[in-house]
């Protein structure tokens, strides 16, 4: 048995020693459950008890010296693997670097942080809310209870029955009114999602701006002197504003909002397709119904809201004629902003 665990050690040694040898291998031929040293392990009982501690002690040196052997070189494997590595992957250090793409805003983000500004140096404030609405919050807070027809030009995404995408930002300023008593003067920005085919003036998604006003006295000379020092400061000096009739159900009166083109000067061109004005966004004096709903007094404040969309803004100051461009995410377009 002396001579087996001998020829053993000497055996495993030489594999060890040979280039590219298996280590793992070797472990199991030699020291695993089925290996070479553990079968003659399992013989001692066969022996003497003179025999069986000297055996037992060499056994116990054939193993120690094959596990050594087996984590020396190992370590010797992986710091040759380590100094290959560091030869394939040498770095020039003097050669000329690869300057990285240098990124830049969205033309939406752009429009978006010169309107937040505009607004901001008029003292209001930003306020934001979440995506994910009660219906409560989208439609029924602001006048528009179930099977009101205007639901359908604001038809969303729903989740449940009473949990949807939300069609505006308006539910931001019902969040503000509950939490907040007036005075109240704030921006609410933010992505919204109507049920809308994809084509070049319309998307699932866009972003819009939304603005409310509350406090004593506010009337609607102050919302057109408001939005047409907004109107100066985003297209021009010479801009002029001009309202038309409209409803919407969470103000009265309502008006759209035009703008003089800022391309033409009012004289009539293709982005204002002749008529010299541009509609860009609705507004009008909050309903005392939503006034109510939120728990402030409609006898004692007034106050005004107004709503544009940030990618129509976008196409009129850019020239963009299909509002797909804008989501396409081609560096081609984008670089140009």
């Amino acid at each position: 048995m002396r001579e087996t665990l001998e020829r053993i050690r000497s055996t495993a040694m030489e594999q060890l020693a040979a280039p590219n040898a298996d280590l793992e291998q070797i472990r199991i031929q030699y020291l695993g459950k089925k290996g070479e040293l553990t079968a003659v392990l399992r013989g001692m009982g066969k022996l003497s008890a003179e025999e069986r501690p000297v055996i037992g002690q060499l056994a116990n040196e054939v193993r120690a010296d094959i596990e050594a052997a087996i984590t020396a070189q190992a370590e010797k494997n992986a710091a040759a693997a380590l100094e290959k590595k560091l030869v394939d992957e040498r770095i020039d250090v003097t050669m000329p670097g690869v300057a990285p793409a240098r990124g830049r805003r969205h033309p939406l983000a752009i429009i978006q942080h010169e309107m937040e500004e505009i607004f901001i140096g008029m003292g209001f404030q930003i306020a934001e809310g979440p995506e994910v609405e009660y219906d409560y919050y989208n439609f029924q807070a602001l006048n528009i209870p179930e099977n009101h027809p205007a639901r359908d030009t604001q038809d969303t995404f729903y989740i449940t029955e009473n949990i949807l995408l939300r069609s505006q930002t308006s539910p931001v300023q019902v969040h503000v009114m509950e939490e907040q008593r007036p005075p109240i003067r704030i921006i609410s920005p933010g992505r919204v999602y109507r049920s809308d085919a994809m084509d070049a003036t319309h998307s699932p998604l866009f972003h819009q701006l939304e603005g409310l006003v509350v406090d004593r006295g506010i009337t609607m000379g102050d919302l057109k002197g408001m939005l047409e020092l907004a109107a100066k400061q985003m297209f021009g000096e010479q801009t002029r504003i001009r309202f038309r009739p409209h409803h919407f159900p969470f103000t009265e009166p309502s008006a759209e909002v035009d703008v003089s083109c800022f391309a033409c000067g009012g004289k009539g061109c293709r982005l204002c397709k002749g008529e010299g004005w541009i509609e860009i966004l609705g507004a009008g004096m909050v309903h005392p119904n939503v006034l109510r709903n939120c728990n402030i007094d409609p006898e004692e404040y007034s106050g005004f809201a107004f709503g544009m969309g940030i990618e129509r803004i976008t196409m009129l100051k850019y020239h963009i004629d299909d509002i797909r461009h804008l989501y396409e995410n081609d560096v081609r377009f984008l670089s140009q902003f």
